[in-house]
């Protein structure tokens, strides 16, 4: 292990997985934030102008930026960016039928965890003729994002689509980057999995570029489609994906800010150092700028974990950019006193991902506030949660899990609520509203409820 104070660059052909002691240290909230490991390759504001340039061109040149974004940043040239039906229905007829079975169970379980999510309307009477109620109402269009780039995130249109469609979103619209090896369409396997849902609005358009078209939508033209602004925007991506679902936010409504992948693992002198490095690997390989975290007071273990990661990391397909995830300064160790310290360095470090890898697992993970989603035991790695638990894998990230949710049905749904009185109903409490409304300065208020016993 390397201490936090090495600055050595980081390398593609060695690891350099660093640690951070927090060991007889007291250390408040505020400076266990401050003290994790955190990307710093990129800051916010640096991200933040590219997006804010991308939304002028898209909100003032439409489909003309879009396809001159798309050959800047992808390498395509496209005419209009709608995937047509017949590249739909071609990606299911030639999907290989295991990954069509693999895609048809992670359907059923995430269906079935949805449709119990859905909150009760509730009608509450607070006297005679005195009804107020809350009633779910889905919104009426959304728009769904799906990453494309390192990898063709397939079990992504699922995580989207299925809450959407159980809290009873009736227009849905989905964009994933289109791909030069696959004719400037998205990944075939993205196509295949949002045909096998139904959704026949697709469309070409990676990044930023596509938050804002849905945000804002695009007018169309006697010889191109509309794409008709949406309600909310969801779905996971790079840093840009989530300055830009940011900054709409307000415009529309987002699940969360799901930025870069990360992963954090609390784990004790239980643990098993071969579980715990494959773990870690498994987020790292996703993107040069995945976060994995291990927290553990047990310091020969983070030993082994450290040597287990140098193996494993030289033997897997993505070995260099996992060892550029693990080497960075988003990931490393954190030492602790024990698991009292442990359990206060997860919720100030708010994980999108966190694996419990304890003795006692399931007390332990009861007593965590902050995480997108927590698995228990050596028998829930994340990349169940990734493919087929049932569970979402679109989830807050950055931090964001401290006041966030991840992706489900309620991120459709709006509370409505319906006030209903009746003239008695409204004479109980007449005089208490002239009252307030003299209180206030708003005589307005007071003369509404008078008028009406006139």
């Amino acid at each position: 292990m390397t201490t936090s104070s090495d600055t050595s660059a980081p390398t593609t052909d060695a690891l350099n997985f660093r640690s951070i002691d927090f060991r007889g240290r007291h250390l408040s909230l505020a400076e266990l934030r401050a003290a994790v490991p955190r990307a710093q390759h990129q800051t916010m504001a640096d991200a933040e102008q590219k997006v804010l340039d991308i939304i002028a061109d898209v909100r003032s040149r439409g489909f003309a930026a879009l396809g001159e974004l798309a050959k800047k940043f992808d390498g395509v040239v496209q005419s209009h960016p709608r995937v047509p039906a017949e590249a739909l229905t071609q990606a299911l007829t030639d999907l290989d039928p295991k990954v069509r079975a693999a895609l048809e169970e992670s359907i059923k379980r995430a269906r079935q965890f949805a449709d119990q999510q859905r909150p009760a309307n509730v009608d509450v009477q607070l006297g005679d003729g005195a009804v107020v109620s809350q009633n779910w109402i889905p919104v009426g269009r959304v728009g769904l994002y799906v990453p494309g780039g390192l990898a063709p995130l397939a079990s992504s249109v699922i995580m989207n689509v299925v809450p959407a469609v159980a809290a009873g979103v009736e227009s849905i619209a989905l964009a994933s980057p289109p791909q030069k090896d696959f004719g400037g369409l998205p990944h075939p396997t993205i196509l295949a999995a949002a045909k096998l849902l139904g959704i026949d609005e697709v469309y070409a358009i990676g990044g930023a570029q596509a938050i804002v078209s849905f945000a804002y939508g695009i007018p169309g033209t006697d010889d191109e489609l509309p794409l008709e602004p949406v309600d909310v925007v969801t779905g996971p991506g790079n840093i840009f994906v989530a300055t830009a679902k940011r900054l709409v936010k307000g415009v529309v409504g987002i699940d969360s800010e799901a930025g870069t992948t990360e992963i954090a693992i609390l784990a004790d002198s239980t643990a098993q150092a071969p579980l715990v490095a494959a773990d870690l690997i498994s987020q790292a390989e996703h993107d040069p700028k995945a976060a994995s975290v291990l927290v553990t007071d047990s310091a020969e273990l983070a030993d082994a974990v450290v040597l287990e990661l140098s193996r494993q990391a030289a033997a897997t397909k993505h070995s260099a950019r996992v060892l550029e995830a693990l080497s960075g300064p988003q990931s490393g160790v954190v030492l602790v006193d024990d698991l009292e310290q442990g359990i206060a360095v997860c919720n100030a470090y708010a994980a999108e991902h966190l694996e419990i890898m304890t003795a006692n697992a399931p007390t332990v993970a009861s007593r965590i506030r902050n995480a997108g989603a927590i698995f228990v035991g050596d028998f829930s790695p994340v990349s169940l949660g990734d493919y087929c638990a049932g569970s979402n894998h679109v989830l807050p990230t950055s931090g964001t899990a401290a006041f966030s949710s991840g992706l489900n049905v309620t991120t459709f749904l709006r509370a409505v609520q319906v006030i209903n009185y009746d003239r008695a109903a409204l004479a109980q409490v007449s005089g208490h509203i002239v009252s307030l409304s003299g209180a206030e300065d708003l005589p307005g208020h007071g003369d509404a409820v008078r008028i009406r016993f006139a």
